[in-house]
């Protein structure tokens, strides 16, 4: 008999069920993210045998993880899954490793810092299904040659004619929160979606939806601040580590 939930994938059946609400992720990344895993695991961590964009299940001291070599904030590092039931020890067998190399708790804000300098988009921030692929920078996922698939005819379709846009504000000292007007010679043009100071580089960051042919280097816009135009420059990305050097390490 079948089991509800189940799905029929060819000759056999699977059954799928959603574990979301008991499951526990945590995110390890930075430079020294290898030294603290090795020092828990038997597996072997090293780029060779863990390599970017894989999975594998292992153990992190005495707690069973799925872990991901994945990283939202453009260094090394996993993303480590447990159940909900084990995420403390995790999280406590981690910190206690990790003294020695200088391990920190970063919060949500430090992250959205990373993830701009390092250009990751955030869905429902700065994209939505009102975009597409090629105007969000993400083109390089789509493989248009691979034949016919959902909504492939309308992006065909699609004009293309805006872009996600990394600006810099010209005075470090000045900040935006997001959702604010881009102007060009006083003309709204856009809005900016997602903005955080970028510690890497020392300078504040905006993303920003402009017209296609504003969306060039060096091109500068205004953005109004609660009705204060603050100056920023369109700007070449990623800013940080464009040759992926650190995450692929």
């Amino acid at each position: 008999m079948l089991c509800p939930g189940a799905v029929a994938t060819g000759r056999c059946w699977a059954r799928q069920r959603d574990t979301t609400p008991g499951t526990c992720g945590i995110g390890l990344w930075g430079p020294r993210a290898r030294d603290v895993l090795r020092t828990l695991t038997r597996t072997d961590v090293s780029h060779e045998a863990f390599g970017y964009f894989t999975a594998q299940r292992l153990f992190v001291g005495e707690v069973p993880v799925t872990a991901l070599r994945v990283s939202y904030v453009g260094e090394l590092g996993w993303e480590l899954y447990t159940d909900a039931a084990t995420g403390l020890r995790l999280w406590d067998t981690l910190w206690a490793a990790g003294q020695e190399h200088g391990v920190a708790a970063a919060g949500r804000s430090a992250l959205s810092s990373l993830r701009l300098e390092k250009g990751y988009r955030a869905w429902g921030a700065d994209l939505t299904t009102e975009h597409d692929p090629y105007e969000a920078g993400l083109g390089f996922a789509v493989r248009m040659e691979k034949g016919d698939f959902v909504g492939r005819d309308a992006l065909e379709r699609r004009p293309h004619d805006r872009r996600l846009t990394c600006l810099t504000l010209d005075d470090p000292a000045t900040m935006v929160m997001g959702r604010e007007p881009v102007r060009v010679g006083g003309t709204p043009v856009g809005h900016v979606t997602s903005a955080a100071f970028g510690y890497t580089i020392g300078r504040p960051i905006a993303y920003a939806w402009l017209p296609a042919e504003l969306a060039v280097p060096g091109t500068a816009v205004t953005i109004d601040y609660f009705a204060r135009p603050v100056a920023a420059t369109v700007a070449e990305e990623p800013l940080v580590d464009p040759g992926m050097a650190r995450i692929r390490r």
